[in-house]
């Protein structure tokens, strides 16, 4: 019998779950809350923009670098963990 009431109970719990993702998943955000996540993006600022852009510029000529030798550069890097 208490298998019975474990199982039960875990199945609901499943579906109580499954509607609370299902609702939250449904239900957009009204057009004030949308203007305001779309004015809060790194990608409106020009400056930030522009300062992404080449942050990430840079990683990528740091792999293409990584990439083009045969040298571990993580060896040169160990340092004594204090």
């Amino acid at each position: 019998m208490s298998g019975l009431r474990t199982v039960l109970s875990s199945a609901a719990m499943v579906a109580v779950l499954g509607v609370g993702i299902g609702m939250w998943c449904v239900v957009p955000p009204g057009d004030d809350r949308r203007r305001e996540l779309v004015k809060n993006l790194p990608e409106s600022d020009p400056m930030r923009l522009e300062d992404s852009r080449k942050r990430n510029a840079l990683v990528m000529q740091a792999l293409k670098e990584a990439g083009e030798t045969n040298d571990n550069i993580a060896r040169e890097l160990r340092r004594p963990v204090k």
